[in-house]
């Protein structure tokens, strides 16, 4: 128990020296704590939350981003569109890497009939490529908010079997596992109580930067109008809005200010990974 604070203890010190661990951290909570308090300093009625008189007016004391084609405030836009943006990373990162952390403890540890079956799985998924599948994912199910959660965890699935079966076959093996199989311990006892703690601190690191390219391909799809519906502000929504209503150049505030924050959002999610690949992980420096 020592040894395991101490090596914690000297993890967090890396990640505090970790100049872009420093800067993700405050920038993701900084996001986060944006997306909280939306609804609570400036609820947004998109019925009401328009002024057609003022369409495409650009960034003023009145509306610091501009208004968007119909007169909407854009910062008001914006700012729903990171808690939505956040909301599909943190759901879909989730459920991918949960599922993918069980399938992978399975694979991993039973072998067998039950790993070969898993890895070609695995192996099919990631034959098609990210987006093409999120995109037949959402096609099928009929475009929304809850769709797009569920195709970007499918797509984030595959990253998580792989990471966490290779962690497990190199722990299932060490002498703490054949103590506790000597004691007798069950399968699932040894997964939980001793494999599934070792494995954590790799995909602990993979999910934080896992949320980077879950926001890409959030908004890629909302691009395409296949992501969260209008009237729900989503950052990928408001580019192709911008795109379409042909309004992108003569009033480009509408796709500046939406994809400086998409950049902002995954450039905090990258950070934050590289300082904890650091801090658990030094020799990747």
């Amino acid at each position: 128990m020592v040894a395991i604070k101490l090596t914690e203890r000297r993890a967090l010190g890396r990640f505090w020296q970790s100049i872009s661990g420093r800067i993700g951290l405050v920038l993701t909570i900084a996001l986060l704590m944006l997306a909280i308090a939306a609804p609570l300093l400036h609820p947004y009625d998109p019925t009401t939350d328009r002024d057609y008189l003022a369409r495409l007016v650009p960034p003023s004391a009145n509306h610091l981003f501009g208004t968007d084609g119909l007169g909407r405030d854009l910062f008001t836009l914006v700012w729903y569109g990171i808690q939505t943006s956040l909301l599909i990373s943190l759901v879909a990162v989730g459920f991918g890497a949960s599922i993918g952390l069980v399938l992978g403890l399975i694979a991993g540890y039973f072998r067998g009939w039950l790993e070969a079956i898993i890895g070609w799985i695995t192996d099919i998924v990631l034959a098609f490529p990210s987006i093409l599948l999120a995109i037949s994912i959402v096609t099928v199910t009929s475009p929304s908010l809850q769709s797009v959660m569920i195709a970007v965890a499918v797509v984030q699935v595959p990253i998580y079997v792989r990471l966490t079966r290779s962690v497990v076959l190199s722990l299932r093996e060490q002498e703490f596992v054949e103590a506790a199989r000597a004691l007798g311990a069950t399968s699932l006892h040894i997964l939980w109580r001793h494999i599934l703690p070792a494995s954590l601190t790799p995909l602990v690191v993979q999910a934080t930067l896992s949320l980077g390219t879950a926001t890409l391909e959030a908004a890629g799809l909302g691009f395409l109008g296949l992501g969260a519906q209008p009237p729900t502000p989503e950052l990928g929504t408001l580019l192709a809005d911008a795109f379409r209503g042909g309004y992108s150049l003569s009033s480009p505030w509408t796709t500046l200010f939406p994809g400086l924050v998409i950049t902002l959002i995954v450039l905090a999610f990258n950070l934050l990974g590289d300082g904890l690949r650091d801090a658990f992980d030094p020799r990747s420096r």
